[in-house]
């Protein structure tokens, strides 16, 4: 395999362990600036020169791509999508990633468990956000950061609505961000590499510093998480289209709260603290993608008018629940289940005598309008309605009838 891994930090650690796990399975490996790039839309295939020149062929790039460049990077990562050359973090998922609103807004529709976030720009609606998301103290945090730069405590409502005010002032977008103070100081680092967890570590902070980012002084160990932070993590990074991520999740009461999904997670805390070569298992799985591609099945297998793929959420009181899947009347409805995922448990091809359960997602492959119709009705938000009182009719008015 030849491989080009795009970063302007040639020496980094994380740059540096990525080319020898590269080097050590003989793979081609170079790293190249992304900077250094030209993207070539002049002729009748989209190509790339780098330093002056024509680019020669690679059959996988690895985007290390920095916050500061981030519009430039992705345009760089594309155009290597247009030229049909395999990247595990797409041009998208980075771009997604990266700005944490937009972060917040795609995971907010898919059931993964966040603290609770607003976000306001009119200076009269700082204070219902605040209380919307269990009032002071609030995290405040910039769209754009990283190692916990741009992330504030703010301890009181007051000062958060001075600290917002200012940023404001300066035109910086700032997210409020329910506090857990359960997980005061401390995170779970969880690296997504494909459909698995390679490695996990517990980030704790120093003193009374409450952001527990290894570059703010935090200590790190390793952990074994357990199916629920697992399965949370991997289905983070796949809706944020990313491969290979750095889950950031908070230990909640009531499970994991996902805080960030990082496009270029540093390897260097978490070989560590696990002594677990996670730079290898990155290039195994480019390599195995290189080998043997993963398929988009939505694009392939539409190939007759009417069918397609869809991926069904078994919905609690759905009449398939508890049949068996040679029972459920699928097969009747010209729909076949292609993979069941349960939790963290995924199950290929399922047998006939599988039973179905609720919160079950089937990916299927079959008539359209028959999968169409086993989605339940979307629920309308009800809109609250303030009363307003009656009001009398003064002298002199009349009452319209």
């Amino acid at each position: 395999m030849k491989l080009a891994i795009l970063s302007r930090a040639p020496r980094a650690y994380s740059t540096q362990r990525l080319r020898t796990a590269a080097l050590d399975r003989g793979h081609d490996v170079k790293v190249l600036n992304t900077l250094r790039f030209a993207i070539d839309l002049s002729g009748d295939e989209p190509d790339l020169q780098f330093r002056g020149k024509p680019l020669s062929t690679y059959d996988a790039i690895l985007p290390r791509i920095g916050n500061s460049i981030t519009y430039f990077g992705t345009a760089v990562v594309r155009q290597f999508e247009q030229m049909d050359v395999y990247t595990p973090n797409p041009a998208y998922g980075i771009t997604n990633s990266r700005d944490k609103l937009r972060a917040t807004q795609i995971l907010s529709r898919h059931n993964i468990g966040m603290p609770a976030t607003t976000f306001v720009r009119d200076r009269a609606d700082v204070v219902p956000a605040i209380e919307r998301v269990g009032g002071a103290p609030v995290v405040l945090k910039l769209l754009e950061g990283t190692q916990g730069i741009g992330v504030i405590l703010a301890p009181d409502r007051k000062v958060a609505e001075a600290i917002i005010e200012t940023l404001h002032s300066t035109q910086q977008n700032v997210l409020i961000q329910r506090f857990v103070k359960e997980s005061r100081g401390r995170d779970i680092r969880a690296l997504v590499v494909g459909d698995r967890v390679v490695a996990a570590m517990r980030r704790v902070a120093q003193g009374d510093e409450f952001r527990s980012n290894v570059h703010r002084g935090g200590s790190v160990e390793p952990v074994q998480l357990d199916e629920e932070y697992e399965h949370t993590a991997v289905r983070a990074a796949q809706i944020m289209g990313l491969r290979v991520a750095g889950v950031d999740m908070l230990e909640g009461n009531d499970g994991p709260l996902v805080m960030e999904v990082n496009s270029s997670p540093g390897l260097e805390g978490i070989e560590a603290a696990t002594q677990l070569d996670v730079a290898g298992a990155i290039i195994d799985f480019i390599a195995n993608q290189v080998a043997f591609p993963e398929i988009d099945v939505r694009q392939r297998l539409n190939v007759s008018t009417g069918y397609g793929v869809a991926e069904l959420l078994v919905h609690t009181g759905a009449d398939i629940v508890g049949k068996k899947l040679s029972e459920s009347g699928l097969e009747e409805r010209d729909i076949s289940v292609l993979t069941l995922h349960r939790g963290a448990t995924v199950i290929p091809n399922p047998r006939h005598k599988e039973v179905v359960q609720a919160g079950d997602r089937l990916l299927c492959f079959g008539k359209l309008e028959e999968m169409r119709s086993m989605i339940p009705t979307r629920r309308r938000r009800n809109r609250r309605v303030k009363k307003l009182p009656p009001q009398p009719i003064h002298d002199g008015e009349t009452e319209n009838r």
